[in-house]
């Protein structure tokens, strides 16, 4: 479903001589420059009465302009009570603490019963922001901090912010294997070439990129701390794997479980019963999309990760940092 958008303003004198669809984004800054343009091209824009569908067309100043435009609304998804974990809200933006197990948006064999659906129920208003508001995801079972927002304004400045590279997330994670230190992964990510609900690193992909430095070292695995500079699909993962550095419990790219030798009972029930991949969203710093005032939040570890970050350093204590 859509829903009809109808704008109107003159344009200003000090516009003389600019790209129409350089003019539009000054005037209309809701909206992005790349919905403005596809307006544009789509016969949506007029000029003095006159459709104009060319973006690079100069405009003189005093112009009447007229969009009659459509916005698409997500009200073909079902509202449903479920259950959040609000971290911060207010009238432009929503930040929540994203369980495991919440898928984000419906697709293929989650019609409903997802973030987006919940996000419907808690506020209807949000069924005329494209995506109910969200501008990035979390794989299902990955928990931690993700912002919505709430209008179209904020979410065309969010997205903006995010294409800029200006919104900090920083991740935590474990994964297999002992390493020495930090570093970053600078690797593009596509789909992978024969899977193809995996993804992998391809040269013919996206550029994708991650930092990462160590928190605490276990016998076998590692704690880590990631912040990430673009968002790919299941980047970390990825990204780690490609290292030789998978994921604890990651059902997709970890393959078997590789406990440390001798490890004791508990840690291989633990480890045995980890089902999913040990990275929790811990961080978001963003600026505000309307006061521009700086904010940022951190989400506690989960307790499933509490506990296996208990279970590796007791291990570790029992054993010692070199024997593996």
């Amino acid at each position: 479903m859509t829903k009809q958008l109808k704008l109107s303003e003159i344009v200003p004198d000090h516009l003389f001589g600019k790209r129409l669809d350089q003019v539009l984004a000054e005037m209309f800054p809701d909206y992005s420059r790349s919905r403005i343009k596809e307006w544009i091209l789509a016969d949506a824009v007029s000029v003095n009465g006159a459709v104009q569908n060319k973006p690079r067309e100069k405009v003189l100043g005093g112009e009447q302009i007229d969009i009659l435009a459509e916005l698409p609304e997500d009200e073909r998804f079902e509202a449903q009570p479920i259950d959040l974990d609000i971290v911060y809200e207010d009238e432009h933006i929503l930040v929540i603490n994203k369980p495991a197990g919440l898928v984000v948006h419906p697709g293929a064999g989650n019609s409903d019963g997802t973030l987006l659906n919940a996000l419907l129920h808690h506020c209807p208003g949000i069924a005329e922001v494209p995506r109910a508001g969200i501008i990035h995801r979390l794989d299902k079972d990955t928990t931690g901090l993700m912002v919505v927002a709430k209008t179209i304004p904020a979410q065309t400045h969010l997205v903006e912010a995010m294409q800029a590279r200006e919104i900090t997330r920083e991740y935590e994670a474990v994964c297999h294997g002992a390493m020495t230190g930090g570093g970053t992964i600078d690797e593009p990510i596509g789909r992978h070439p024969t899977k193809r609900t995996h993804m992998a690193v391809s040269q013919s992909g996206k550029p994708a990129t991650t930092h990462f430095r160590v928190m605490e070292k276990y016998r076998a695995h590692t704690r880590l701390r990631l912040r990430l500079e673009t968002g790919r699909t299941h980047q970390i993962r990825v990204h780690m794997t490609y290292v030789n550095h998978p994921l604890v419990g990651d059902p997709v790219y970890a393959g078997r479980p590789r406990p440390p030798r001798k490890a004791g009972e508990h840690l291989l029930t633990v480890l045995r019963n980890f089902k999913r991949q040990a990275l929790h969203a811990a961080m978001l710093r963003l600026a505000h999309p309307i006061t521009l005032e700086i904010l940022e939040w951190h989400a506690p570890i989960p307790q499933d990760m509490v506990e296996l970050n208990a279970a590796l350093r007791a291990d570790t204590a029992e054993h010692g940092l070199d024997y593996v």
